[in-house]
């Protein structure tokens, strides 16, 4: 077969395949030129999703006539400093967008430097040339692209719908936009409603074009992150666990300025919000690295959305580090819209409830639908009447005397046997009582618990509103967390079972389970093989208490099937953790003491990450008094 030479055109269409795969494409390659060009404001304008019409204005400093004539013909570039690649600082640099584009669709650039007596324009027409001819531009450049894919009909087949590519657009420019909060955007056409990103100016102008973009909601649930390591600098905004998303379309990163969906930093991502997210949520976050451009290779592909790192797990440490210590110092925060769910469910009638009158709620019986929060949190929650230990809470030492931390303001309440606290006597009344409350409680975070109601939610009262806890919830974080803290210090008590508990399970999990049993034992959970499909669990973390083995040794035979990769157990040993911490909470459905509940409260309040449990749910949501007050028409 005869070797030959492809000519110009063709060539330009195979690159075409790679730079540009779609409108977006398009639009991503002409705003960064725009950006790269020192532009203070970016107007777009797009028709069909981008396939009939797409023009990018800008008012940048412009090309010169001979800079005009080399931009349209391949590995033609104003953006590499020496030939060095591994020196990129700018956001184009491949010199292909350009002549791609002009070889697929009908390309007209008009551009006017400052040094110019007047403005220039040129077109391609699918990869066909037009002389260089003068223009009427007062300055920067108007780039327009018309027809996309004309010159290749097949790839027509493979766009998607209008909507689809207008969505697409909008994605892009928001990335840009958020790397580049002083530069105006503005999108528009007849394919979609107008939207606009003023310049952001003041202290904070990143903080500003996040709220612009991504709502003010976020910027009230958010974390900022701030930290370095070798070189390498994070900043950025992470949302709490308890505001998440369905998709990962929330979630930014940016390399020196260049946004990226890299799989390393994706990665990352789901290990520190690993035991704080359930797996089918997403974190929001918008966080910018910036190094050495010698440490990162962004001509990983044409397209530059990909990037490789030289110290990947530097770069994936410290994103990891970060998050997880910004986590630690939230604290008990929760996300502030858990209260408008809540609100929302009521004013629209959610269940439990029905109108009784105008604008007004009565408690209604009928309503068996799932509410919004409940969508959102879908994690099942344990039933009613399962066995608890008090003492999960804290258990006592060997001598009797209670732990410090969460039991000792229970302890009266508790009695010692066999070193772990029993109930003396039977749960107390749990209604609102009467006397008046402690006033320095209710100034506290959490405020002064109050009441149980359904044996499950804490009422408590604050200076200034209503707390509610989900007692499971916040209690399995709490052991959770005790459980964490055990296992680094490699200090995880354990109780013997007096009657070691046998546990029947297909063959293949059992062998699973006794293959990872020196790892399960350090996390307190001592089993050996008792035949073909069968367990003998013999020693349990003592802190669990009394607890679902059952359930559990079941629930870790499931997860073991999942990830049980040649990582080993050990790196994933907090879901070991979570797993046993959620069998061994205090369940929904058991009436605690007043005490208890104080208890509870105060622990939270001291504990890291207590504003979720391990599956991303809410512990506690707070109604201000003046939420209430409106929704009894008060106000």
């Amino acid at each position: 077969m005869q070797v030959r030479q492809l000519g110009e055109q063709v060539i330009n269409q195979i690159a075409a395949g790679e730079v540009i795969e779609r409108p977006a494409s398009v639009i991503k390659e002409l705003v960064e030129n725009a950006v790269d060009a020192g532009a203070r404001n970016i107007e777009i304008v797009t028709a069909a999703g981008g396939k009939t019409l797409m023009r990018v204005a800008d008012d940048g400093e412009g090309m010169r006539q001979n800079d005009l004539k080399l931009a349209i013909r391949r590995h033609c570039t104003s953006k590499i400093s020496d030939d060095d690649l591994f020196d990129i600082r700018t956001l184009g640099f491949r010199g292909e967008a350009l002549p791609s584009i002009g070889s697929v669709a009908r390309l007209t650039i008009q551009t006017r430097h400052r040094e110019e007596d007047h403005a220039w324009a040129i077109a391609v027409e699918g990869g066909r040339e037009q002389p260089l001819a003068p223009a009427a531009r007062a300055g920067g450049t108007l780039v327009e692209v018309r027809d996309l894919f004309f010159a290749t009909p097949a790839r027509l087949k493979f766009l998607k719908s209008d909507r689809a590519e207008t969505s697409a657009v909008t994605d892009i420019v928001k990335r840009i936009a958020l790397a580049y909060p002083e530069v105006g955007f503005s999108i528009s056409g007849v394919d979609r409603q107008a939207q606009s990103w003023p310049a952001a100016r003041g202290n904070e102008p990143e903080l500003a074009r996040i709220a612009q973009i991504l709502g003010q909601e976020f910027v009230e649930n958010a974390m900022e992150i701030d930290a370095a390591r070798e070189g390498v600098h994070l900043t950025g905004f992470a949302g709490l666990p308890t505001h998440h998303r369905g998709n990962a379309q929330h979630q930014f990163f940016f390399v020196n300025g260049r946004p990226v969906k890299d799989k390393l930093l994706l990665s990352g991502l789901r290990g520190a919000y690993a035991d704080v997210l359930a797996r089918e949520r997403h974190p929001v976050v918008v966080l910018f690295f910036e190094l050495d451009p010698a440490q990162v290779d962004v001509n990983v592909h044409p397209a530059k959305a990909d990037v490789r790192f030289r110290d990947s797990q530097l770069v994936r440490g410290l994103l990891v580090g970060a998050i997880k210590q910004a986590l630690v110092q939230a604290g008990h925060r929760s996300s502030t819209s858990n209260a408008a769910v809540a609100l929302d469910a009521l004013r629209s009638q959610g269940p439990g409830f029905q109108t009784s009158a105008a604008g007004a709620y009565t408690p209604g019986q009928g309503n068996t639908g799932r509410s919004a929060q409940a969508q959102a949190y879908p994690h099942a929650r344990p039933q009613a009447g399962d066995r608890w230990n008090p003492d999960v809470f804290r258990p006592l030492e060997d001598d009797g005397a209670a732990m410090e931390g969460f039991a000792e303001t229970a302890q009266k309440s508790f009695r010692a046997q066999n070193g772990f606290a029993e109930m003396s006597v039977p749960s107390a009344d749990a209604r609102a009582h009467q006397e008046p409350v402690e006033t320095g409680k209710t100034e506290l975070p959490l405020g002064a618990a109050r009441a149980q109601v359904h044996e499950t939610y804490i009422i408590s009262q604050t200076t200034d509103g209503v707390v509610i806890v989900d007692q499971h919830a916040a209690h399995e974080r709490l052991v959770y967390e005790r459980l964490k803290e055990a296992l680094a210090k490699k200090d995880v008590a354990r109780q013997i079972l007096l009657i070691p508990e046998i546990v029947e399970l297909a063959e293949e999990d059992a062998l699973r389970l006794h293959e990872k049993a020196a790892d399960l034992e350090e996390v307190g959970l001592v089993l050996e093989a008792f035949g073909p499909g069968a367990i003998a669990v013999r020693e349990t973390p003592a802190l669990l208490g009394d607890m679902d083995i059952q359930g559990m040794v079941r629930n870790l035979a499931d997860e073991l099937a999942e990830w049980d990769t040649a990582d080993g157990l050990k790196e994933k040993l907090d879901h070991v953790a979570a797993t046993m911490a959620c069998h061994g909470s205090v369940r929904a459905g058991r009436r605690m003491r007043p005490e208890e509940m104080d208890a509870l409260l105060r622990d939270m309040e001291a504990t890291p990450k207590s504003g979720q449990c391990n599956h991303g749910r809410p512990t506690w949501v707070e109604l201000k008094l003046t939420d209430i007050e409106r929704l009894f028409g008060r106000k």
